[in-house]
Order: C-alpha cells, then structure tokens, then sequence
C-alpha cells in the first residue's frame, strides 16, 4: 500500500487536534453548565457540541461514511435553529460526549483507510474542518464564562 496523501495527513491532524482541543474544554462541565446561555442567549455548551456533532456527521458523509446519529432526529442542533427555543430536546451532555467520541472513532476508522481524498470533496472537507474549528474554540471562552480555569495552556 502507498503512504497516504498529505491532504489525508492534514485532515487526521486537523481532527485529532480539534478533538483535543473540544475534550480538554468540555472535560469537567457538568450537563448543568452545559445548559447555561450566557448573557441569556449565546449559545449554550450543550447546543455547540451537539451542533458540531450534528456537523461531523455531514464531514463524515463527505469522506463516506455513516453518520453517528439520525440528524431528523437531533434537529434541534442544526444550522440556523434557535437553541433557546429547542433546549427542551436537548440530550444530556455526557451522552453527547459519547457521539462525539464515536464520531472520531469513525474519522479514525475511515481516514486510516483512505490513500487520498477525491480533490472534488476537498472544499466541502476544507470548509467544514473550519467551521469545526470556529466552534470548538469557543467552549474556552465558555469555561470562563462558568468560571472554570482555561483547559488550554
């Protein structure tokens, strides 16, 4: 087997190093805090998390693979919805931590057994590597708002 493509290279940096990123911050928030909306709208952790989730399933069916959950389903984490008005859909935050996991276990799976990336997908996987990165860098602004210590150092 060939050594893969850089741009498989990147991309597996790109997730491992936002999954880091999104575990260290969300690591000791409970599914209360999770539930906080400062300022009495911004987002909540719960939605942002649920929403990058939402997100990676379609990332995951760029790259071919299966989603990790029924987007008709979780809705309520989709582009566009007004999370205040759909909190009470909301699932507990330990169980979105389990999705995110699974989540990057299939990145894992599927990225480990790919030799390059069709250059066809590579806006779609550009786009939404940074749409990832937007939203996980916004639970170190969160845990501050909560009063938790930044998890980066």
């Amino acid at each position: 087997m060939e050594a893969q493509s850089n741009d498989i290279t990147i991309i597996k940096y790109l997730i491992s190093s936002n999954y880091k990123v999104i575990s260290m911050n969300i690591n000791d928030i409970s599914n209360e805090e999770s539930m906080i909306f400062p300022n009495g709208d911004a987002n909540c952790m719960n939605w942002i998390l649920g929403h990058l989730i939402y997100i990676r399933n379609a990332f995951l069916n760029v790259l071919g693979e299966e989603s990790v959950w029924d987007n008709d389903q979780f809705s309520c984490y989709n582009r566009g919805e007004i999370p205040l008005n759909r909190k009470d859909e909301f699932i507990s935050f330990e169980d979105l931590k389990s999705y995110l996991k699974k989540s990057q276990d299939k990145f894992e799976a599927k990225l480990n057994s790919l030799e390059n990336i069709d250059a066809a997908i590579i806006n779609d996987v550009s786009g939404l590597s940074l749409h990832e990165i937007y939203h996980s860098g916004q639970f170190g602004y969160l845990r501050r708002i909560l009063g938790k210590s930044g998890a980066i150092k």
